[in-house]
């Protein structure tokens, strides 16, 4: 049985953490942030990813499971608002720009890993006669139901179904803003190899790892508590797991505190 949460325990030791961390007092903050782990070992704030994002700490291979849903549940009524009008997120319609003047398309059969309110569902639905959506966030997968986009939907996180799923195999899979809640990419990857019919595409956008830090790390967590990937890391993995590279292109992915956030879109096809 599960231990019960000192909510009250846990808020005051949250709210110190970020208090200090704010102030520029990374040691303090990190002994604070650890107080939450303690507090809450399933890390429903992100703890982990917040001392990681000050450079302390073991880098986790993935944001924590009750982190990413709680972040999503929390903000899911103004989630299009914010990442739409106030963040410039446009990744959607750069996948949908690309694919039509690749010439790629029309689908049978879509996977939209990570699939929120349904942005990414919404751009292609004229491109796919069947989309399947994932999302972790029940508060989210409401909102996409509520829509009509999506033919089958599913509130699980992304590995675990990809891992779990023997439907029939899908001709498209995208994943649009799924990497940088994730560090190691080889689930991910794999996964979508093992989902995807021969010949099948995987379409997904990364932040960029600066090239000076990209020479020691894989991946790391940015200063705004995602992660970023190194362009080589992401060519390798796709290598690694069976996949040829369409393309890689540079994109803007959100403007963050009004500065862009670089990263890819990359389109990839099974061999």
């Amino acid at each position: 049985m599960a231990k019960k949460i000192d909510e009250e325990a846990l808020a005051e030791a949250y709210n110190r953490a970020l208090a200090l961390e704010k102030a520029g007092d990374i040691d303090a903050a990190v002994t604070a942030y650890e107080e939450v782990l303690a507090i809450d070992p399933e890390d429903h704030g992100g703890a982990a990813v917040r001392i990681a994002s000050m450079g302390r700490g073991d880098t986790p291979a993935k944001a924590p499971d009750a982190y990413v849903e709680t972040l999503f549940d929390q903000h899911a009524e103004v989630f299009e608002d914010v990442l739409v009008e106030q963040l410039s997120y446009h990744v959607p319609l750069l996948v949908r720009q690309r694919l039509q003047e690749l010439k790629l398309g029309p689908f049978k059969r879509m996977l939209d890993l990570g699939c929120g309110t349904g942005l990414t569902g919404g751009t292609l639905r004229d491109l796919c006669d069947d989309i399947t959506g994932i999302d972790i966030s029940e508060n989210m997968v409401e909102i996409a139901h509520e829509k009509d986009l999506y033919e089958t939907l599913f509130v699980a996180e992304v590995e675990d179904f990809l891992d779990d799923n023997d439907e029939d195999a899908f001709d498209l899979i995208t994943a649009t803003d799924v990497l940088p809640y994730l560090g190691a990419l080889e689930p991910l990857f794999f996964g979508a190899a093992e989902n995807l019919m021969p010949g099948g595409l995987f379409v997904f956008s990364s932040e960029t790892l600066p090239e000076t830090a990209a020479k020691s790390h894989p991946y790391m967590v940015g200063p705004h508590q995602r992660f970023l990937h190194a362009e080589s890391y992401i060519r390798d993995r796709l290598t690694a797991t069976g996949f040829n590279l369409v393309e890689m292109t540079e994109i803007n992915v959100r403007m963050q505190e009004g500065q862009p956030s670089p990263g890819h879109l990359v389109i990839a096809r099974l061999a």
